[in-house]
């Protein structure tokens, strides 16, 4: 079933896209792999296993490293009315409700499919944020569930972890250690071939990233009819995690891809080719013009 979630055909071509040219370069992998060395077989069995556990158990994982917890409608009946709601107008099943009890305000949807996908959201942001705001944020995390992006940067994430367990295991056994001359460049040459592939991968799905972002604000926009409010949410959002600590941030950086909004700490700056989500900027741009185009303005 279709949910009412307005289609991004950009998106989908991305994604699309994404998954083929990962795909052409794990072959290109494997096969380069298998030519230098007989155990590559047994790190391609231990990847695939890691793949499939990230895959299927995907909320699960999310949740324990989150700490966060599935709620009933009676432990939090205002959370389950809005997603209620915004499940019924979108036309698509309900996730499982989750509470992380966290004070960094955020939110993020996990799950292979939409039948067993999860919304969580933190306490912090729960405490931040009015109805019509929280509204917005989870309107922009029922989009990723409703456009599957979520399950594709699950597995678009596979080739990186393969990637660093290769070379994990290179370096770390006997064959590793060898003072053989030739057994040293198949090493280098593993080791060098991981590091592309990794980068590769890495550059590939962060961009995915990035644009999965600006269609759930797009969607979630058209979906509620308030743009202004998720800007409002976005806005609030970033200055509150600016003001949070370094250390407690790091904490939560490994989940960015999956966040509403990035967990960067304070003075810590990258190039845009590396983010997880487009600027801040862009998203309230963005968003800005589709209350134009809602005939909002002003």
């Amino acid at each position: 079933m279709k949910s009412r979630f307005k289609p991004d055909r950009g998106l989908n071509r991305r994604m699309l896209a994404t998954t083929f040219l990962l795909g052409l370069l794990y072959v290109v992998f494997i096969g380069v792999l298998i030519a230098l060395i007989k155990s590559a077989v047994l790190a391609i069995v231990i990847a695939g296993g890691l793949l499939f556990a990230q895959y299927w158990f995907s909320d699960r994982i999310a949740l324990f490293a989150m700490h966060g917890r599935v709620v009933t409608p009676e432990e939090a009946p205002e959370l389950h009315g809005v997603i209620d709601r915004l499940c019924a107008l979108a036309d698509m099943p309900k996730p499982a409700v989750a509470i992380a009890d966290v004070d960094l305000p955020n939110a993020f949807a996990t799950g292979r499919s939409p039948k067993k996908a999860v919304v969580c959201v933190t306490t912090g942001i729960m405490r931040r944020l009015d109805a019509n705001e929280l509204e917005g944020v989870l309107a922009h995390e029922l989009s990723h569930v409703a456009h599957r992006d979520v399950a594709v940067m699950t597995i678009a994430s596979f080739l990186g972890v393969l990637a660093g367990l290769i070379t994990r295991i290179t370096l770390w056994s006997g064959f590793g250690r060898s003072r053989d001359q030739n057994a040293a460049i198949v090493v280098l040459t593993i080791v060098g071939v991981s590091a592309v592939v990794y980068a590769l991968s890495f550059l590939l799905t962060r961009a995915l990233s990035r644009y999965r972002e600006l269609a759930a604000d797009r969607a979630a926009a058209i979906l509620t009819g308030h743009p202004s409010a998720l800007a409002s949410a976005l806005t609030k959002v970033s200055g509150e995690i600016a003001r949070i600590p370094s250390r407690d941030l790091r904490q939560a950086e490994a989940f960015n891809a999956f966040f509403f909004a990035p967990a960067i700490a304070q003075g810590f700056s990258i190039s845009s080719l590396f983010a997880t989500h487009p600027p801040l900027e862009r998203r309230l741009d963005q968003l800005a013009g589709i209350a134009r185009e809602l005939g909002q303005e002003g």
